[in-house]
């Protein structure tokens, strides 16, 4: 983990991801807290003359605040004035309560609003980052971002953040109210249970630092454990390996509960102490003010309007710091969340406005290398390489001798270290590889299949409602799977369950090759796509492959020479460069010698 930056640092950046029409939302809720605390002020305020009236009716006149209401209801006696101040009372009392729902509401819209464009924006530019970026770092690492530490900036920063904000305006209106009413005494009590929540994050701010780190740590290992263990599940199943993954999954969720626990504990424990001291504090409060008052019922109203205060200050202090310590102890899952939303995206009007790349004619690979980091070895060196459009070129050559780093820079995955990738003459940059990359499908060892239905997963990555059925049906007669297909009760809309369970093999191949097919691609990648099948499928997988297209240019990655048949070249690499570039008749005769 990085060195953890300071919290001002972290929410500067994190404010600098929320958008514009966010931001005016987060405006009105400053103005909401506010309001909310204008009414705590009046609700405090209203308690005095309504016991004033009840305890000392005599007194009540004495009242400058009350002047106005007397003179405006013509009240001559203070049998009068009771409904009124009740009512009052009761009012401002309502009035707080709907104003601190409110409040709530807006509050939470906010936070989870914000939270859900925050996880988009992680998304989102997590899936246009490159190629090379996604190979340098485990998807765990991201998985957790996205479903944990970005999840997390709601319930740890935004929410607590507004309430940190809305907690210390409502003390400094609570506090004026107070000091108004009996300044020394209101200034002893806020300055004496401050001076306790200060001592508490004095004492515990290395501790929550310490937790957040942990929780920050373990909860990418928690995604990691869930990930290798579900994953493998064939082989945990027969090595029966439960137990370990079992082992694993608790060494890092059990840390990383405790540390959440004990934050948990920090931030409620003093409630309690403080609801104690309060009650103490008002019991000696009314026990001075009677002995140095000659009528206990002149101190009542005091008393009571203190007591309200004080029923109104307690919980706030506790909100103000139970914030705090959610915001520190998520500091370090902060700082994460943070990196992926810094992550940079292209800027997709630039690559709107890139022209076409026009195939017609050939495709070059010039003097092509390539090293993983500058650091790295040469994976590939001076490679050149001319394809025309229609060939079928099969690879060939020894693992880890850079076959499919070679096509993951011709499909512009990977950016050559030196060199240059040319169709039709034309360069292939970043700034239209989007372009270039519109020509070509990829059909893997193992294919992707999302739990959705056959359509689906033919036209993958298209929303159902623009689907082309008579498209996808084309594609799969191409594969030579439209009559398996057809022979299910459900035709197209079958279920192929998770990662297409349901399917054999060769039917998942096959529905590969659809999903290229259906993109109307010029040029299709097979990267070892039958090597995982048996010879007869592999054979019938072919025979599909065989029957494409002429105008169709086919690049195939094989592990058995047989399965390049119908190539017209075969290329044979080997310490990072061309060996050998013949016919398959030449390479199935030298191999024959041998």
């Amino acid at each position: 983990m990085s060195k953890l930056l300071p919290l001002p640092v972290l929410l500067k950046r994190l404010w600098s991801h929320i958008n514009k029409h966010r931001r005016m939302q987060f405006w009105m809720l400053i103005l909401m807290i506010l309001l909310t605390s204008f009414s705590e002020v009046l609700s405090i305020g209203a308690v005095f003359p309504f016991l004033a009236v009840l305890t000392d009716p005599s007194r009540i006149f004495e009242l400058r605040v009350i002047q106005p209401l007397i003179l405006m209801l013509g009240i001559t006696r203070f049998e009068q004035l009771l409904l009124p101040l009740t009512l009052i009372f009761c009012a401002a009392a309502f009035f707080a309560g709907v104003m601190r729902l409110l409040l709530l509401w807006m509050n939470i819209r906010f936070a989870y609003a914000a939270g859900a464009d925050l996880s988009i924006d992680v998304y989102r530019r997590t899936l246009y980052q490159s190629y090379a970026v996604h190979c340098s770092r485990n998807s765990s690492e991201v998985i957790a971002g996205i479903t944990g530490k970005v999840n997390g900036i709601i319930g740890n920063t935004l929410t607590p953040m507004i309430t940190l904000i809305s907690s210390g305006i409502m003390l400094v209106a609570i506090l004026t109210a107070l000091l108004m009413i009996e300044p020394i005494v209101a200034l002893a009590a806020f300055l004496g249970l401050g001076s306790i929540y200060g001592l508490m994050i004095h004492f515990t701010r290395k501790r929550l630092l310490v937790n957040s780190q942990i929780i920050a740590r373990e909860s990418t290992r928690v995604i990691k454990s869930l990930q290798e263990g579900l994953g493998g599940i064939r082989d945990v199943l027969i090595d029966g390996n439960q137990e370990m993954y079992c082992e694993i999954y608790s060494q890092a969720d059990l840390p990383s509960r405790r540390a959440q626990g004990n934050n948990l504990f920090i931030s409620s424990s003093p409630r309690f102490g403080m609801e104690a001291l309060g009650i103490i504090f008002i019991a000696l409060l009314a026990y001075f003010l009677s002995r140095n008052s000659q009528n206990v019922s002149q101190v009542i109203p005091t008393l009571g309007a203190l007591a309200v205060g004080a029923q109104r200050l307690l919980p706030i202090l506790q909100q103000a710091y139970a914030a705090w310590v959610s915001i520190r102890g998520g500091q370090a899952s902060l700082q994460d969340a943070l990196e992926l939303l810094d992550q940079p995206v292209p800027n997709l009007d630039d690559r709107r406005s890139v022209k076409p790349v026009i195939f017609k004619e050939n495709i070059e690979l010039r003097d092509i290398e390539f090293r993983y980091s500058p650091l790295a070895p040469l994976v590939l060196s001076r490679i050149n390489l001319p394809i025309k459009k229609g060939d079928r070129i099969g690879f060939i050559g020894a693992t880890g001798e850079g076959k499919s780093t070679l096509l993951d820079i011709l499909m512009g995955l990977l950016q050559p270290s030196g060199g240059t990738l040319l169709v039709d003459g034309t360069p292939i940059t970043s700034s239209n590889n989007s372009a270039w990359q519109s020509h070509i499908a990829h059909v893997p060892q193992f294919i992707y299949l999302a739990d959705s239905s056959i359509l689906e997963n033919i036209a993958f990555g298209v929303p159902k409602n623009q689907i082309n059925f008579d498209r996808v049906k084309s594609a799969a007669e191409k594969a030579q799977i439209a009559t398996t297909i057809e022979s299910w009760p459900d035709q197209y809309q079958t279920y192929v369950g998770e990662r297409g369970i349901r399917l054999s093999g060769g039917q998942r191949q096959r529905i590969g090759i659809a999903r290229a097919l259906y993109k109307q691609a010029d040029v299709i990648i097979f990267d070892e796509a039958t090597s995982s099948l048996d010879g007869e499928t592999e054979q019938a997988v072919m025979q599909s492959i065989e029957g494409l297209s002429k105008e169709l240019t086919l690049l195939i990655i094989a592990h058995r020479l047989t399965t390049l048949k119908s190539c017209n070249q075969i290329i044979k690499l080997g310490a990072g460069g061309i060996v050998s570039a013949t016919s398959y008749k030449d390479v199935a005769n030298q191999l024959s010698v041998k």
